[in-house]
């Protein structure tokens, strides 16, 4: 799939591998994909989506951080953690939230189907051993909307690799070399937080 990549996100990886700032990169990631996806939600629907959204980000988070420690590079952890997301959104029938078209879902899983089988996570079950022991708060589906699926914001074409845009719209398949010199403040909620004690 398409996503984009630049200097924040390599912040953020670096503040969710650092135990003292872990809690505030990961509130504020969570923060950031819920109001993102909401806003592509039905409008009628957003609001009793959100709290499914927040427990369902935060879960991502840990699949994040092991893909990392598995060797998956920055990119293609996040790539993993989207595309479960787009099982979940599937399963629910919400297409028009889907990132790619509902015929990439298998092409998708394929590519990193050996992660996602050692760690049990399936179309029907986005999060596997991810899942949180309390569960994800429920959200009513909409699944009339899976018979003729419409999704405003999904790219399709982009199933064989990791296609990463940058801030000068260059298109880089496989993602960018991480920089040597990472300022963990740029980091999504912890920018946040440096700005609250300033």
């Amino acid at each position: 799939m398409k996503i984009s990549q630049n200097v924040r996100h390599f912040a953020s990886r670096k503040a969710l591998e650092t135990p003292v700032i872990r809690s505030v990169a990961n509130s504020g990631l969570v923060r950031m994909h819920t109001k993102i996806f909401t806003k592509k939600a039905d409008p009628a629907h957003a609001e009793e989506r959100t709290d499914h959204l927040d427990d369902f980000f935060d879960a991502t988070m840990d699949t994040y951080l092991r893909a990392l420690q598995e060797g998956y590079s920055e990119a293609e952890a996040r790539e993993i953690t989207h595309i479960q997301a787009n099982f979940d959104f599937y399963n629910h029938g919400w297409t028009e939230m889907m990132e790619f078209p509902v015929d990439e879902l298998g092409d998708h899983y394929d590519r990193y189907r050996e992660f996602f089988e050692r760690w049990d996570v399936t179309i029907d079950d986005p999060l596997g051993q991810f899942a949180p022991v309390d569960g994800v708060a429920e959200a009513p589906s909409t699944p009339e909307k899976l018979e003729e699926p419409e999704h405003p914001y999904a790219e399709g074409g982009f199933a064989d690799d990791v296609y990463v845009e940058t801030d000068d719209g260059e298109l880089i398949v496989g993602g960018q070399e991480e920089p040597e010199d990472v300022d963990v403040s740029q980091a999504v909620g912890v920018d946040e937080e440096m700005d609250d004690t300033r």
